[in-house]
């Protein structure tokens, strides 16, 4: 019998052979209004594994604008960013919390988007769980140093940590509560896995020294691995950049699949320390790779990823972006290279 979706993902994600490699592919609205023909091939021939439930979030009025379209975006924590091409989102530029002894004032986590009936919500989503096939993640995605970020500034946020206060503890400590009870809820439904996520590298290394990171992040991932054990979840976690220095303790935390831009770091190290112990779910290089006009580039690059990580057994996804700049042909070579490389394997997509 066929596995379904979700049976791929988790035999994926577990190193038990699933049947292909489970697919999924992203793509922020620019995608949609600049290569629709591409984005629509991709769907019919290579259909996603992975899905999300229904949104049990309520609207914040602190809300304004809209986040991929131009001009100003505020969100639901009150922070503006500034968005200078339609289909992608802005940045902060002027940071909310511009100085740190008003943060207990400033700094106010948007309880008010939270279900307002657990029990409601829940069911909608278990419901949601119930009728599809799709491996199915939470519907939330913390983001703690990001968020610090978008509050403080990225400037700010850089010396903070390398001189941090109680100032700095008290904004850090009420974004963290924030996510958990975010996670406590999705912990709680049917879903497949939760995820979270934070873009900690530069193209060369980590933004912060490691020292700093395993001081005052690697505890609060740690916290929600944690929970998401406790509630026989699975943990997905993106991160753009270098990760080389703290990719041991991702693994060592409990994350299960991990997103991150590959091409940054040296696949062959990154093979020895973490293949059969944590998934790499993507990605392709969206930097120079998917916007190059030759699509050969595509496929050497799936080359590459396969001649380090893949294994039959599991542990790769074919994932990616489609983001400004892609080039169409290129994005398909990528997508029949994979189905390829899983054929030389005897592996091979049904029609």
């Amino acid at each position: 019998m066929a596995q379904t979706p979700r049976e791929i993902v988790r035999r994926c994600l577990t190193f038990q052979h699933p049947e292909r490699m489970p697919v999924q592919i992203w793509r922020l609205p620019w995608a949609d209004q600049h290569i629709p023909d591409v984005v629509a091939e991709v769907d019919r021939r290579w259909p996603g594994d992975l899905d999300g439930p229904p949104s049990p979030y309520r609207p914040s009025p602190r809300v304004h604008g809209t986040p991929y379209a131009e001009g100003e975006y505020v969100d639901e924590w009150g922070c503006t960013f500034l968005n200078l091409q339609a289909g992608v989102i802005g940045e902060v530029k002027a940071p909310l919390v511009a100085d740190l002894d008003d943060w207990e004032r400033l700094v106010q986590p948007p309880y008010e988007t939270l279900p307002e009936t657990l029990a409601a919500a829940r069911d909608s989503v278990n419901r949601a769980c119930a009728v599809s096939d799709r491996f199915i993640m939470s519907g939330c995605c913390p983001r703690p140093w990001e968020r610090y970020q978008f509050l403080r500034g990225t400037e700010n946020a850089m010396m903070d940590f390398m001189d941090p206060d109680a100032r700095v503890q008290g904004v850090l400590r009420r974004i963290h509560e924030f996510h958990l009870k975010e996670l406590e809820f999705w912990a709680s439904t049917d879903v497949d896995a939760i995820s979270f996520m934070d873009d900690w590298g530069s193209q060369r290394q980590l933004l912060l020294p490691p020292r700093v990171w395993r001081e005052w992040f690697k505890p609060l991932y740690q916290d929600y691995c944690d929970l998401a054990r406790r509630h026989g979840k699975f943990v997905f976690m993106h991160s753009d950049g270098h990760l080389s220095e703290i990719f041991d303790d991702l693994i060592e935390v409990g994350v299960n699949a991990l997103n991150s831009q590959l091409f940054c770091m040296d696949m062959a190290d990154l093979a020895r320390r973490g293949k059969g112990k944590i998934a790499f779910w993507g990605e392709i290089d969206r930097q120079h790779v998917l916007p190059a006009k030759d699509s050969a580039l595509g496929r050497w690059a799936v080359r590459e990823v396969a001649k380090h990580l893949y294994d039959p057994a599991g542990g790769v996804f074919v994932q990616f972006e489609i983001s400004p700049g892609a080039h169409g042909p290129t994005v398909i070579a990528v997508m029949e290279e994979w189905d390829a490389v899983q054929r030389e394997h005897g592996i091979c997509r049904p029609a």
